[in-house]
């Protein structure tokens, strides 16, 4: 008996990345704690997997016709028995109120393990830092550091967190913290 239960724990430990997606295969995943990842478009498969590995809730915040969205995305998270909210963010002109609606949605249940994503990460890795900030107390230089491990903000997108942390009082200052990107 106790050989058969090995063998089923090693068959199950070699065949498991098998069945399921890896999350790590997700474009540009990051988990940041564990309550909060962000990453870029998950497949229908990694949407189970996410599922399989507890999450409770996806934030989508792009446009359902983005390319590579997944038209039915909705369905299908609901369907795995998730939560679903969409913010859809313009990419060349995101506003406070996005975040803010982003914010609201994940406050109504800030303990609920989520995924934020969009097409790339870029969007949600800056929503995610601002999120973590403001909401979570992340030190701006770690969640900075988070942020540009994925890709470091456009003009567009550093204005926008500058004005979101100057509306909550927040200074952008940090050590080893720089701003600028190439444009």
């Amino acid at each position: 008996m106790i050989r058969t239960t090995r063998s089923i724990l090693l068959l199950a430990a070699i065949a498991g990345p098998l069945y399921g997606a890896d999350l790590s295969q997700i474009r540009n995943y990051i988990e940041y704690s564990p309550s909060l990842a962000s990453a870029g478009q998950p497949s229908k498969e990694q949407l189970a997997a996410l599922q399989e590995a507890g999450f409770e809730r996806v934030a989508y915040i792009a446009f359902s016709n983005s390319r590579g969205a997944i038209a039915d995305e909705d369905a299908i998270v609901k369907e795995l028995g998730m939560d679903y909210v969409q913010v859809p963010v313009i990419w060349d002109a995101p506003s406070k109120a996005d975040f803010y609606a982003f914010a609201g949605a994940l406050q109504r249940e800030p303990g609920k393990k989520t995924l934020v994503h969009c097409q790339a990460n870029y969007r949600a890795s800056a929503f995610a830092f601002l999120y973590r900030v403001l909401y979570e107390d992340v030190p701006v230089a770690a969640a900075k550091a988070d942020m540009n491990s994925i890709w470091v903000p456009n003009e567009t997108w550093r204005n926008l967190i500058m004005d979101v942390l100057e509306d909550n009082g927040v200074s952008s200052d940090c050590d080893g913290c720089n701003w600028e990107a190439e444009d």
